[in-house]
């Protein structure tokens, strides 16, 4: 369900009920009384009810100031964080829940002239208000995870979660029989599959629905767009290879999700790339805080170790027959490299701090793969950053300074 609809859905709830309720308790609970006088019910709704609407424009005010928080101070792209939250629209569905509730409560208050409360409307709206307070008090607890530390966490989380997921599902899903024909696709596709429409992104392949799709026809898909591509009007998002029937474009279409926006589902380069956005803006002339990119560093160093840890060409998927069926672009282990430290090593050449954890990170990589052929890119990388501190404008002394590895950028050096 779409979450704008959560609000929408709590306050036609609450209605019903208001409007439902008092009839039901006049018809068989026409003498139960609690001692409140119909004055004194009708000016506690009517309290409710401007209360909860003054709370709820203080709700979207904090909602604003969260949105604006974060795309200014963190990054555009992770604004989706509170501009989706969950506990925010619950929140919202409450509020409007609870002055509805008093509001149509408010009509059935001496509707005859008899003085008459609805007492079970009158008490959920009681009940409505406690919630709404105890709702309001986890939004203002939420406010800290403006704070950098919650924040890089956050994503450092999202990152591992989609790591494990992504690869444990991948090496579950490829068969290590032997496959009975060549892995290359055999010359011309005989169907191609364009993307029509307005730009999106790849957001999620449904690899089992395409092996699926690929094995009843006889013939291997192979897609042109990797999660996270922007794919605009004309692009290409699949090739069909082989195979004795065409495969329902329609169907194909459905298991390659598109979005407006790119999401850590099945993309380990996106908290990589949301860590880079915070560390540079943060190594900006006009923020100028390097202990930020030394703490984005730090959950950057921990992703790309798991990583390491990984057979990252998961993209060729074969069936329980070990035909290959199913071919899509993964990054490679210099790309994740290239994402995770080339922007970082630009934008804070300047800054001693930065530099020191970076090398740590890189040293502790290169110690950590051995005689791995990874290791020679990370070695690289290494010799990069050298290369970048001798022709960078330090001084000497600074120079030297720089040159060491430091997991806290500074305060720990190691020699």
């Amino acid at each position: 369900m779409p979450v704008w609809l959560i609000p929408v859905a709590y306050m036609m709830v609450s209605m019903v009920l208001a409007a439902t309720l008092p009839r039901l308790e006049y018809a068989f609970l026409p003498h139960v009384e609690i001692g409140i006088s119909a004055s004194s019910a009708l000016a506690a709704l009517s309290a409710v009810a401007s209360g909860m609407m003054a709370l709820t424009g203080i709700v979207f005010s904090v909602a604003f100031v969260l949105l604006q928080f974060s795309a200014v101070t963190y990054s555009p792209r992770f604004a989706t964080r509170f501009a989706r939250d969950p506990l925010l629209f619950h929140a919202l569905g409450i509020f409007f829940a609870t002055f509805s509730h008093a509001l149509t409560a408010t009509a059935w208050v001496d509707r005859e002239g008899k003085g008459q409360v609805p007492i079970v409307s009158w008490s959920v709206c009681i009940a409505l208000l406690v919630a709404s307070l105890l709702v309001f008090a986890m939004l203002v607890r939420r406010l800290s995870d403006l704070q950098i530390g919650n924040t890089l966490l956050y994503i450092g989380d999202q990152g591992r979660a989609v790591i494990a997921d992504s690869f444990a599902r991948a090496h579950g899903s490829q068969s290590t029989a032997p496959s009975p024909s060549p892995d290359a696709s055999d010359g011309l596709p005989n169907q191609v599959v364009r993307f029509e429409g307005s730009p999106h992104y790849v957001e999620r392949l449904n690899i089992p629905a395409l092996l699926g799709l690929a094995h009843g026809a006889g013939g291997r898909i192979v897609l042109d767009c990797a999660v996270g591509d922007m794919v605009t009007s004309g692009s290409v998002l699949a090739r069909v290879h082989g195979g004795t029937a065409a495969i329902p474009e329609a169907a194909l279409l459905r298991a390659i999700r598109l979005g407006r926006e790119r999401t850590f589902e099945q993309d380990p380069k996106y908290p990589l790339r949301l860590l880079v956005d915070i560390a540079i803006k943060a190594l900006s002339p006009a923020i100028n805080d390097p202990t930020t990119a030394v703490q984005a560093l730090d959950q950057i160093d921990d992703l790309l170790r798991r990583l390491a840890r990984q057979k990252l060409d998961i993209g060729r998927v074969r069936d329980e027959d070990g035909v290959l069926r199913v071919v899509f672009p993964t990054p490679s282990w210099e790309d994740y490299l290239a994402l995770a430290f080339d922007e970082i090593r630009m934008f804070g050449i300047t800054s001693i701090q930065v530099l020191r954890r970076l090398r740590a990170a890189l040293t502790v990589l290169e110690e950590m793969l051995g005689e791995d052929e990874r290791a020679g890119p990370v070695r690289r990388y290494l010799a990069h950053v050298d290369a970048a501190i001798e022709a960078s404008t330090l001084d000497e002394l600074d120079r030297g300074s720089a040159r060491r590895e430091d997991p806290q950028g500074l305060g720990l050096s190691r020699t």
